[in-house]
C-alpha cells in the first residue's frame, strides 16, 4: 500500500436488487444468472492467468470429496451452462482468486434468532440478487455470491448463517467461502449440524461465519486454512480472529472500531432485536459508500422465528419471505466512492500467504 491523502471521487451509482425463484432446479434462472456475470467473472477468474486455476478434475474431486451431496447439482448447473472446461471450474469454487473485505455480524438470541449482517464491499463487485431456490429438498433464501454460492442466507429450518473475511492473511487449497455456506444451507438444520460440516470442509481464506438458528443457538464460528475452526466467545465479529495480523487490512475497514461498537451493544441489557438492528445502519457499524471504496451495500436482518429476510438501508427496507416470496426488482441510487488512479488501495490480496501441509510460505 502506498500512503497519499487524494480522496476517491464520488459518483452516483443505480444498484439494483432483485429477488428471484429458481424453484426445484438449479437449472432454472440461474443460468440467466450466470450468462449475465459470467464476461466479469471471467476476467476476474483469470486475473493471475489460467495456469494458475486448478483444473476440472481437481475441482470435481475435491467437491465429491467433501460436499458429495452438492455434485448432482454442480453437474446440473455446469451442463445448464453449457459445460464448459472453465466454466465448469469456476463454478466448482475449488481455489479461485482470494478476494477480502470488511463485513460486520451479530448473532442475536434473546427472546428473538435474528442474525444481523453489514455487506461493506464495492457495489459493483457484487451479486445484489437474493436467490430462493429448493434444489435438494430443503427451501433457501441466499444473496448469491459467484453465481450459486452465497454470502448470507437462511432455509426453512431457520437456520441463518452469514460471513465476513477473518483479516488473516493465510491462504491454501480450499473452496471459496460461498460454496461452503450453499452447502450449509442447503443440507444443515441446525447450529451443531453447521459446525460440523465447518470443522471438515477445507476453505482457502480465513473467514467468521455467524450462525443462528431458531432454536436459539448461536455462534461466531471462525474457519481457515491452517488451523481447526474455533468458535468465538461472543456472538459479535469484524474482521478479525482475536488480535490484530494484518494492520493495513484492519486499518483501511475500521475493524476495531466496529468491534467494539457490536460488542457493546450486544453487552448492553437494555439493547432490543430492533435496537440492534438499528446499530448496524450508524457509524461507525454502517459504513458509508460515498466515503469509502468498502462501504456497507446493504443491512440484512434474518428473523429465524418468522423465516424472513429484511434488506435495509438508512433510508429504505424491503422485507422477503421465505414462505411467501415473491419475484421483484429494486433499482437504488447511492453515491459510492471510486477511486482515482492515484488513490490508496484497499489491502491488496497479493499480501496473503500461501499455507502448504500447515506451514506458512512467505
Amino acid at each position: 500500500m502506498t500512503g497519499t491523502t487524494v480522496p476517491p471521487d464520488v459518483v452516483d451509482l443505480d444498484v439494483t436488487f432483485r429477488a428471484i425463484d429458481s424453484g426445484l432446479s438449479v437449472a432454472n434462472r440461474v443460468p440467466d444468472i450466470f450468462a449475465a456475470a459470467w464476461p466479469a467473472y471471467r476476467s476476474w477468474f483469470l486475473r493471475e492467468g489460467e495456469q494458475a486455476r486448478d483444473s476440472y478434475a481437481v475441482g470435481a474431486y475435491q467437491l465429491r470429496r467433501h460436499m458429495p451431496e452438492l455434485v448432482g447439482t454442480y453437474d446440473r448447473l455446469v451442463a445448464a451452462v453449457g459445460g464448459g472446461d472453465l466454466e465448469a471450474r469456476f463454478l466448482s469454487h475449488w481455489s479461485p482468486p482470494p478476494l477480502v473485505a470488511a463485513c460486520s455480524l451479530a448473532a442475536w438470541n434473546r427472546q428473538e434468532n435474528l442474525l444481523v449482517r453489514n455487506y461493506d464491499y464495492p457495489p459493483l463487485l457484487c451479486d445484489t440478487t437474493v436467490l430462493a431456490s429448493q434444489w435438494n429438498g430443503t427451501r433457501v433464501l441466499a444473496m448469491s455470491d459467484c453465481v450459486w454460492g452465497a454470502i448470507d442466507g437462511m432455509n426453512e429450518h431457520g437456520l441463518a448463517v452469514a460471513i465476513a473475511f477473518g483479516g488473516r492473511k493465510v491462504v491454501g487449497e480450499g473452496f471459496g467461502i460461498g460454496l461452503v455456506i450453499r452447502y450449509l444451507l442447503e443440507f444443515a438444520r441446525d447450529v451443531p449440524e453447521a459446525l460440523d460440516a465447518l470443522r471438515r470442509i477445507p476453505v482457502q481464506l480465513a473467514y467468521n461465519v455467524a450462525l443462528v438458528d431458531r432454536s436459539g443457538f448461536g455462534a461466531i464460528a471462525q474457519v481457515a486454512p491452517d488451523r481447526p475452526l474455533q468458535v468465538a466467545d461472543g456472538l459479535t465479529a469484524g474482521n478479525r480472529q482475536g488480535a490484530t495480523e494484518w494492520a493495513e487490512h484492519a486499518a483501511f475497514c475500521a475493524t476495531e472500531e466496529r468491534e467494539f461498537a457490536l460488542a457493546a451493544a450486544v453487552a448492553d441489557p437494555a439493547t432490543t432485536a430492533h435496537g440492534l438492528v438499528g446499530q448496524f445502519l450508524h457509524q461507525p457499524i454502517y459504513r458509508d459508500p460515498s466515503a469509502t471504496t468498502w462501504g456497507t451495500v446493504y443491512t440484512a436482518a434474518y428473523d429465524c422465528d418468522h423465516r424472513t429476510l429484511d434488506l435495509l438501508w438508512p433510508d429504505d427496507a424491503w422485507r422477503i419471505s421465505l414462505d411467501a416470496f415473491v419475484e421483484e426488482s429494486r433499482t437504488r441510487r447511492m453515491r459510492v466512492a471510486v477511486p482515482p488512479p492515484e488513490y490508496a488501495p484497499p489491502p491488496d490480496p497479493a499480501d496473503l500467504l500461501p499455507v502448504h501441509h500447515g506451514a506458512l510460505i512467505a
